[in-house]
């Protein structure tokens, strides 16, 4: 049933696997859990997520549970093709590859939403959306979903808004934990990982532009210090959704820790690498392209193509692919502007992208492997919930658990104190 790129890769495919499943304790526990309990048994579930080795620990975690699996890519281009083989060939129905076309992407969504999910986890609402928009057919199925990142969960609020939203999702990014695991310390890591591995270039001394200072954006920049870049930040005044910082606060944080704060029309004369972490569109547009030095690096950490305005680079100049993942653009007058990864996720577009660290998407999907279950013990109403304290604060102590730490309590003497209004002494 699975379509797959090819099925005789499996073999390296289990050895990433293993690697991987080795290094997850907290999966390892709940998988261990699940095994006994069959919290998910006989539910169908459907997931859209970058398909790669961590990945596949948590199908695994879902499968041991007691659910039919099926699996697609959130990204044409993030699938190891050998872990699919092998997630195939261990029972996961897989339908995705590296190097996908549009149409094939959507076709192979299709193709997991024809398992008819009973719930659904999604990383940047493109499963959500057919569902909601193509395939309403099986909406009265649904009992819920999970969604990964914040993309996904700002066109979900929108959806929410506008009264289309027809289940329950469980916004897993907003986790506080999952802050700090996923879009702080593992996006800071593997973004400088994928340039690394697709440029071979020295980051020390070079002037490193990060556009957006959300979580990724600070994980980046405080990499990129660690390396020795001259990092400067870029942002916008406004506040994008209500109950977050505005861009005046976190160009105001990025200031205080020590980086240089401009507007991106003034940071694209001085750059020579660029890279976006913003969730939204043309966050460098054509007019700051005009103003980048020949030999700048153009990548992007965001879920969609569309934070770095390609279209115009494909309208200007001659293309040429230096190597996979690797493009340079001539401009009409000379200058050279080298894109990475087709301006798609740089930190998992396959095959330089390893993705984030092992140790922090264990911690991600354990959000996600609780979250899923809770959904389905508990009935939600319509709509977007946060991840249930109680969830975000056990994956944290699991965390440092897993790390040889645990934290003690407070004494009744210290809650005591804390609940009081009187002086203290």
């Amino acid at each position: 049933m699975s379509k797959v790129k090819d099925p005789k890769l499996a073999g390296n495919g289990e050895k990433e696997l293993d690697w991987a499943r080795g290094r997850m304790p907290m999966l390892a526990s709940i998988r261990a859990r699940f095994e006994k309990e069959k919290p998910l048994k006989g539910l169908s579930i459907g997931t859209c997520l970058h398909l790669e080795k961590k990945t596949g620990v948590l199908l695994e975690t879902l499968k041991a549970g007691g659910a039919n699996v099926f699996a697609a890519s959130c990204n044409p281009l993030t699938t190891d093709d050998s872990v699919a083989a092998a997630l195939a060939k261990n029972g996961i129905n897989v339908f995705a590859w590296a190097g996908q076309s549009n149409e094939e992407y959507y076709a192979n969504i299709n193709s997991v939403l024809d398992g008819k999910p009973n719930a659904v986890i999604d990383d940047g609402c493109d499963q959500i959306f057919a569902l909601h928009k193509n395939r309403r057919e099986l909406l009265p199925n649904i009992r819920g979903g999970c969604e990964e990142t914040t993309t996904g969960i700002t066109r979900l609020k929108a959806m929410e808004k506008d009264g289309k939203l027809e289940f329950p999702v469980i916004a897993v990014n907003n986790a506080y934990s999952k802050y700090l695991f996923d879009n702080r310390f593992g996006t800071g890591q593997s973004t400088l990982d994928g340039i690394m591995r697709a440029t071979n270039v020295l980051l020390a001394g070079k002037t490193v532009v990060v556009v957006g200072f959300g979580w990724c954006g600070r994980g980046i920049a405080d990499r990129l210090r660690g390396l020795g870049a001259n990092v400067v930040v870029v942002e916008i005044s406004d506040r994008i959704r209500k109950g977050e910082p505005s861009g005046l606060h976190k160009a105001l944080e990025a200031l205080y820790s020590g980086y240089r704060v401009m507007d991106i029309s003034s940071a694209a004369k001085v750059g020579d690498v660029f890279i976006t972490a913003t969730g939204c569109r043309n966050a460098i547009g054509s007019e700051h392209l005009k103003l980048m030095k020949s030999g700048a690096i153009l990548a992007n950490s965001g879920h969609f193509d569309n934070e770095i305005d390609k279209e115009y680079l494909a309208g200007q100049g001659k293309r040429r692919e230096i190597k996979t993942n690797l493009e340079e653009f001539v401009m009409k007058d000379g200058r050279k502007l080298y894109l990475l990864s087709e301006g798609r996720l740089v930190n998992l577009s396959q095959p330089t992208g390893q993705g984030h660290p092992i140790e922090i998407m264990d911690g991600s999907f354990a959000i996600q492997a609780l979250s899923l279950e809770y959904l389905l013990k508990n009935k939600l109403k319509h709509g977007v919930h946060d991840v249930p304290l109680e969830i975000d604060d056990k994956v944290a102590g699991m965390a440092l658990e897993s790390n040889g730490i645990r934290l003690p309590s407070l004494t009744k003497e210290q809650l005591d104190y804390l609940s009081s209004w009187e002086e203290g002494t």
